[in-house]
């Protein structure tokens, strides 16, 4: 049985799939895409040999690269992301990579306000079940179909990973579980009881990592007078570089990142103190997953003094892997 878990997000798209009874294999890529004339070539002349190519309704897209290598061509931040598209073109070029031809189950998520819409959730499922044209000469057929809120897939992976290890460490239904996932448009977050999602204790804020990005920018424009881009944040961030080259000087973006977290991820951490007013008991436990973990960690423990935060190994990937989990399962 082919088992597909694909996590469309704003800034990365993630994919973990494989046979049910096999090993999982796990892809990301960046998650910008638009009409291909939008391209334009190197400056040596030479291909783009990054680019994925992709067809959405008989348009060529390209899609899995930076969101600023496109031209003339603006980035979806906005509550019907998954309408558009651009997340279209990115659900193909994921179906793409999985170089399968026939899909048994595909799992995928929505932040915690969406998946609470019913209407929402029965519009995804139907536009994902059945076949896809994802190339000129290429289809796809997906069989079925699951939709989850988006942060129950990084707690079924961190569940999964810590399955085998050490009893203090694993998880169980007698858990009441914080589970939060920083993204880049939206931070979700859901409060898992008795093996059940609370929905009244669970939320998203839109105070995410693209904010605090932004704010980063601010800060570095303050002291270096220029501003920097959203974008070339998240592709340094992403590439692992610890500076950036703005007018000729070296800036060091871990304490800007740091100052912003400060400033934007309390106003989270209260959002959420805030909706867990419903509940008699605290949680046992947060489980941190997402891309954005790094910049939250500390603010969310310091929430939360007396509870253990804990993250699964590379959390970017976490909601992807445990989506795979749930769909191998079924």
């Amino acid at each position: 049985m082919n088992v597909v878990g694909i996590d469309v997000g704003y800034s990365n798209l993630k994919l973990a799939y494989g046979p049910a009874a096999g090993k999982m294999k796990t892809l990301i890529r960046p998650a910008g895409a638009a009409p291909k004339e939008h391209f334009g070539t190197r400056f040596d002349g030479r291909s783009q040999d990054d680019f994925l190519h992709v067809t959405v309704d008989g348009q060529d897209f390209i899609a899995g690269v930076s969101t600023d290598r496109a031209e003339m061509w603006e980035r979806s931040l906005h509550a019907d992301y998954a309408k558009t598209d651009s997340y279209k073109a990115l659900f193909n070029a994921g179906l793409l990579l999985t170089e399968m031809k026939d899909i048994d189950v595909l799992v995928t998520g929505l932040p915690v306000s969406q998946f609470q819409d019913d209407q929402l959730r029965a519009d995804l499922v139907a536009r994902f079940t059945g076949e896809h044209r994802v190339t000129q000469k290429r289809t796809v057929t997906v069989k079925q179909v699951k939709v989850v809120a988006q942060p129950i897939g990084g707690l079924l992976d961190y569940v999964n990973q810590v399955a085998d290890g050490p009893e203090e460490e694993r998880i169980t239904d007698e858990h009441r579980i914080l589970v939060v996932d920083p993204g880049f448009y939206s931070l979700d977050w859901v409060l898992v009881s008795n093996g059940q999602l609370q929905r009244q204790s669970s939320g998203t804020s839109i105070k995410a990592s693209s904010v605090l990005l932004e704010q980063a920018g601010i800060f570095i424009a303050e002291e270096y007078g220029a501003k920097v881009s959203v974008e070339t944040l998240e592709n340094a961030i992403r590439n692992g570089k610890e500076s950036i080259l703005l007018l000729g000087d070296r800036v060091v973006l871990a304490p800007f990142l740091k100052k912003a977290s400060e400033t934007l991820s309390s106003v989270t951490a209260t959002s959420i103190q805030k909706a867990l007013r419903v509940e008699s008991m605290s949680p046992d436990v947060i489980v941190l997953v997402g891309g954005g973990s790094n910049f939250f960690q500390q603010t969310i423990q310091d929430a939360f003094p007396r509870l253990k935060v804990v993250s699964p190994q590379n959390p970017v990937l976490s909601n992807a892997r445990g989506f795979w989990v749930l769909g191998a399962a079924a």
